[in-house]
């Protein structure tokens, strides 16, 4: 025990007095608030570029129905030839040209557009709303239908989203929930994958440097692996406890500034939150308040202490199998495969119904759940269902262990072959 716990010390002070382990702990998050920023700066510039198209319409229907916009600016050009149209749309670098034949089938023929590439489906789209509804406007004339009273016969309805218990929600609940849910299960992944690759590496480093025939000499196998499994991890847990505690005093501040308490949030509060935003945004706030977002660090730091012991103890046994890092590709599919599994089976399944069979089943099995139940968790998911999730996790953990184990005692001392699925099954049996 005395052994395992020096080992686990030295890993975790390893990692944590790194240099590049300090500075990308206080860096990253604000790298992500940089970089999301950057984001939305660069699409308003893209979205804020002045696009001209020129229209050539022989049917004299269109012109007016094609207004200038904040981003595009229609040009009708239905004075020049269409051949002098198309010039000088070229010639000028516009966006494109719509053409609209005078003796146009509107059942066989469409309406063309002229680019030098292909527009955007947000372009197309609104291009062919307008003809459309110019189009239902006729029709509805010819028919001897009053348009005006048609639409002054429509009625918006919006339907106002609450529980049994009285308490709102918004049509964007469920993709805040998503969101959210969907954070964490990326970044549960990201932080597998990132601190197995660190333990893998390790191993390897240690074997082909031949340092590990001297720690052996004083140290059983078992207690190396999991000591650089713990001492990994315990890193991990400090890096995401400190990005935690700085999200919360920047969401707390945040808070403040719109005059919400989310300890005690009140009626009050919430309008107070309208006078300073619309009605939808305000309940967009509520739901984010609404969240069990306290549930989700428990059950992030549960999930993650679970799901990295299961990888990095194969990640471990994989570093002791090869000689180089070059050799672990094949065997690292079979490891990614159920972490991808779990991302798109969670985006997917998820969010259209996150109780549903395919979301439950996959919310159990050890090797997916981890991620596709903290996308569950912000939907609410009965006790019992996360008390066998955990449950299937701890066992299978203790059965992953037990098996890279008996790979690593094995491999960690083998040098200059090869290994293979069929050399490690006989590993197994030594």
């Amino acid at each position: 025990m005395r052994n395992l716990k020096l080992i686990i010390q030295r890993e975790y002070l390893a990692r944590v007095r790194n240099k590049t382990f300090i500075i990308m702990t206080f860096l990253s998050p604000l790298i992500l608030v940089g970089m999301f920023a950057l984001i939305a700066y660069l699409s308003m510039l893209n979205s804020s570029e002045q696009r001209i198209i020129g229209l050539y319409d022989e049917t004299k229907m269109f012109a007016s129905e094609f207004k200038d916009q904040e981003q595009v600016q229609y040009l009708d050009l239905s004075g020049k030839t269409f051949e002098e149209a198309k010039k000088m749309v070229n010639e000028q670098e516009y966006y494109g040209l719509i053409y609209i034949p005078e003796n146009i089938n509107w059942d066989v023929e469409g309406v063309q557009f002229f680019g030098k590439e292909s527009p955007g489906l947000g372009t197309i789209q609104a291009i062919e709303k307008t003809i459309a509804d110019r189009l239902t406007r006729q029709e509805l004339i010819e028919r001897g239908i009053d348009v005006n009273q048609l639409n002054e016969a429509k009625t918006e309805v919006r339907i106002e989203i609450q529980n049994f218990s009285g308490e709102r929600t918004s049509k964007m609940s469920n993709y805040i929930k998503m969101f959210f849910g969907g954070a964490a299960g990326y970044l549960l992944m990201m932080f597998i994958i990132i601190y197995g690759n660190m333990v893998m590496r390790s191993v390897i480093e240690e074997k082909t440097n031949r340092i590990i025939e001297i720690i052996v000499s004083s140290v059983k196998p078992i207690q190396l692996m999991m000591g650089k499994v713990l001492g990994t991890s315990l890193a991990g847990i400090t890096q995401f406890t400190i990005w935690v505690l700085l999200a919360g005093v920047l969401a707390i501040t945040s808070f403040y500034v719109l005059g919400i308490d989310i300890f005690t949030v009140q009626k009050s509060q919430l309008e107070t939150v309208e006078q300073i935003a619309q009605p939808e945004i305000a309940q967009l706030v509520m739901d984010v308040i609404n969240l069990p977002i306290l549930s989700l660090v428990i059950f992030f730091l549960i999930y993650f202490i679970g799901g990295y012991f299961l990888y990095s103890a194969i990640y471990a046994a994989i570093g002791a199998a090869v000689d180089s890092e070059t050799d672990t590709q094949q065997f690292m599919f079979p490891v990614i495969l159920p972490l991808m599994l779990g991302i798109y089976m969670g985006f997917f399944s998820v969010i259209e119904n996150p109780h549903g069979s395919i979301s439950t089943i996959f919310s159990m099995i050890p090797l997916t759940s981890p991620i596709v139940m903290l996308m569950r968790i912000p939907f609410g998911v009965p006790w019992w269902e996360l008390a066998i999730s955990v449950g299937l996790l701890i066992i299978t953990n203790f059965g992953v262990i037990w098996l890279a184990a008996k790979i690593y005692r094995v491999g960690i001392l083998m040098y200059g072959k090869k290994a293979s699925y069929k050399e490690l099954f006989k590993w197994l049996k030594y």
